[in-house]
């Protein structure tokens, strides 16, 4: 009916003189975009189906495709625009949540972007990368402060289990079943050849990654998804998930057309059958509760292995971390409202958690204050875009980021935001074994590699022109940081001056 009738946000444009009617766009597109009409030896194309991934203007021999945003709109209206007219229509029209993917669109203030680098000049002077040597090299777990000795009055070691990582960099939580075999075998090579770690996600781990699993954390979250003893001895350090940035408070549901085959037998799931995580772990419902998950991890793994917390970045962050890291937990993991995912409710998406950036500098300034700083190792996310962002987190108190999106867009992603529907031409959000095969693991592994190469030089960069050879002498160091168009309370929580001062 014409009233359900929304015209395509986006149009594909083809150039018939450029157009050979190869069919490559056809084959490509999994969303059925293109369409070849025999009788009349062309390609015709159905806007209302395409997400804007690029596949077809990408393998375009002759480049006689491009996606353009349509200039339909609506009448002009300052408080209605079109996205919230056009939301409006689905719901009145199925009646159900609308879901999205890939993280916060909306502009919302990106603080990474208002904070700008101290530099060395004369009396501090910089340092070459290339001639003196740089340590990018972390260590995640708390440190120790206790002295011992034997009865001969000698130092005894006291070491506790830790994660060491050649640079301040990891692969955050992406489950096999939300994301393909190939791109977790290209994130678990990566791990293995940057000597950093992957995580895991919720979704447990294939039978053929346990050989990664030196560089692999695996994760419980409250589905308990494919968790077993081996799954636990395996990995190198083990996350308990409460929440994540892009759906704070809520739980996580893969549809049961992704739960197929090895998913369904890594996940322990029954083929077809939703699996869905409740938003509470049932077992949670205090710190004291945490704590005996923490110790009942640690005890089943022989204390071999740390034990991370992550929680979504919400207004009360600074206690809920100071709480966690009296729970024993050795590394807090903190993912910020822009962390992306592969389906999360609109509204909450848009609208819960709040900025890494603030979230990070309160929870570092409240765990120095009480004194507790040093029993947990820190690791943020939430859109970590480039080194810069890794640097400037670390500078603000971090140990160490996780990276998401960043990955995939090295895998190839283009963020057409419908990872919900397991049609991703690219090969990464989905189990369609036609696509999967599009990402080839060789390629994919390598480019990964290539990224954290190049943000490890940049890094080394960065440190070398502020006069320092060590990670560690930027950790939580604000000095480095000054703040441009930032309100007094925005310095006064991030802890840093205003550029000039």
């Amino acid at each position: 009916m014409a009233i359900e009738f929304m015209y395509p946000e986006y149009e594909v444009l083809r150039d018939p003189d450029r157009c050979i009617r190869c069919r490559v766009c056809e084959r490509q597109c999994a969303n059925e975009v293109h369409t070849y009409l025999p009788e009349k030896d062309r390609m015709i194309s159905d806007d209302l189906k395409c997400v804007n991934c690029h596949r077809c203007a990408t393998l375009c021999p002759t480049r006689a495709i491009k996606i353009v945003k349509s200039p339909h709109t609506f009448k002009e209206n300052a408080n209605w625009g079109q996205k919230e007219i056009t939301e409006i229509y689905k719901q009145a029209s199925s009646g159900g949540v609308l879901l999205s993917s890939m993280g916060n669109p909306e502009k919302y203030p990106v603080y990474f972007d208002k904070m700008l680098l101290n530099a060395s000049q004369v009396t501090n002077p910089s340092i070459d990368p290339l001639r003196e040597p740089m340590e990018t090299r972390v260590f995640l777990g708390g440190k120790t402060h206790e002295i011992k000795r034997d009865e001969n009055g000698r130092l005894i070691p006291i070491k506790r289990v830790k994660l060491e990582l050649s640079m301040p960099v990891m692969f955050s939580a992406m489950s096999y079943g939300s994301i393909s075999y190939n791109a977790h075998e290209s994130l678990a090579r990566a791990a293995r050849e940057l000597g950093i770690f992957y995580n895991t996600g919720e979704g447990g781990l294939h039978e053929d990654f346990y050989q990664y699993g030196s560089n692999t954390i695996v994760q419980v979250a409250s589905g308990r998804f494919g968790v077993h003893k081996k799954y636990l001895d395996t990995a190198a350090a083990i996350e308990i998930k409460i929440g994540q940035g892009a759906k704070p408070g809520i739980g996580g549901h893969l549809p049961g057309e992704k739960i197929v085959g090895d998913v369904s037998r890594t996940r322990m799931v029954p083929e077809g059958a939703d699996a869905i995580s409740p938003a509470p772990h049932h077992d949670i419902y205090s710190i004291e509760d945490l704590r005996q998950l923490v110790y009942s991890l640690k005890e089943a793994t022989n204390y071999t292995k740390p034990v991370f917390v992550k929680i979504a970045a919400v207004h009360n962050i600074a206690a809920i971390a100071s709480g966690i890291a009296r729970s024993g937990a050795d590394v807090i993991a903190i993912d910020g409202f822009r962390g992306g995912t592969g389906a999360a409710p609109t509204r909450i998406r848009d609208n819960v958690g709040i900025p890494i950036e603030l979230a990070l500098a309160s929870v570092d300034t409240r765990l120095r204050e009480e004194g507790i700083r040093d029993r947990v190792s820190l690791v943020v996310a939430g859109s970590i875009r480039s080194s810069a962002d890794v640097f400037k987190a670390v500078a603000l108190g971090a140990d160490a980021c996780y990276i998401g999106t960043a990955a995939l867009l090295a895998l190839g992603c283009h963020l057409c935001r419908t990872c919900q529907t397991g049609r991703c031409n690219w090969g990464i959000a989905t189990q369609r074994p036609d696509l999967v095969k599009r990402l080839n693991p060789d390629l994919g592994y390598q480019r990964l590699v290539n990224l954290l190469t190049a943000w490890n030089h940049e890094i080394k960069e960065l440190m070398g022109g502020m006069g320092i050879n060590s990670i560690e002498s930027l950790k939580g160091n604000r000095l480095m940081l000054r703040g441009v168009g930032l309100t007094q309370k925005e310095l006064d929580i991030l802890g840093i001056k205003h550029a000039g001062e």
